[in-house]
């Protein structure tokens, strides 16, 4: 298993990208930290690992308060003794074209997708220098890339993910820390809810797979991104969109 006995924190693990990370870590041999806002998917997530073998243990965070932060990361240290990895997953979207856009959507994004994720990784840090290793990897997104229509607020935490992880990639490499980025294509996860069934259709004929991808197969990324087997990748913002930007 690749991820053996490796303790592993991973935002946003309550659904979606997320849930199917914090699974695929924990057959992987990883101790999992599940973070979310939501206490009642935390906890189904955390009981469902468990009863499978796993080890697994919940904290109710959210990623723009570094008081709550770092609260978990004291714990999870206390407990566990060190941090191999952090996922920084978690994510949410507040659409809207920029004429139409209120600064409580553009704060909110930028706070969560951002500010979240710089939250995150400085709490974690000193903890992994100390130990001269670690593996962070960032959530970033196609539209982190070429941008997207009616997703100002979005594009912009998204593009200053890969910047932050190239950054820190220079800053922390020589230390021992590797730093990545993913960039998901359209994933079928409860994000898409809310889209209209004529988009959802437009996005799944863009790709050249002719479907939308599957949580499983991110989160099997971040696994190989956190492990050994990717010892030699830093600073790397990797494409998984199945094609749509050929």
């Amino acid at each position: 298993m690749k991820l053996q006995n490796k303790v592993s924190i991973i935002t946003g693990a309550g659904n979606g990208i997320g849930l199917a990370t914090a699974r695929k870590f924990s057959r992987e041999g990883a101790v999992v930290i599940l973070c979310d806002v939501d206490r009642e998917k935390l906890l189904a997530a955390t009981t469902e690992i468990s009863r499978l073998g796993g080890r697994a243990a919940a904290y109710v965070v959210d990623v723009s308060s570094r008081a709550q932060i770092d609260e978990m990361v004291r714990a999870v240290i206390r407990d566990h003794g060190h941090i191999d990895s952090l996922i920084n997953n978690a994510g949410i979207t507040r659409d809207a074209r920029l004429l139409k856009m209120t600064e409580a959507q553009f704060d909110a994004v930028i706070n969560v997708n951002l500010k979240g994720v710089f939250n995150c990784t400085q709490a974690v840090v000193d903890a992994m220098i100390a130990r001269g290793s670690g593996a962070i990897v960032n959530a970033s997104s196609v539209v982190g890339l070429y941008g997207n229509f009616g997703q100002t607020n979005y594009a912009a935490a998204k593009f200053g993910v890969i910047g932050m992880t190239k950054s820190w990639a220079r800053e922390l490499g020589p230390k021992g820390i590797r730093v990545n980025s993913v960039c998901p294509g359209f994933i079928a996860t409860d994000i898409l809810d809310s889209m209209p069934e004529k988009v959802l259709e437009q996005m799944t004929t863009a790709t050249w797979m002719k479907r939308l991808g599957r949580p499983e197969e991110i989160a099997s990324l971040y696994a190989f991104l956190a492990s050994d087997e990717a010892s030699y990748i830093n600073g790397a913002a990797i494409e998984a969109s199945g094609g749509i930007s050929l």
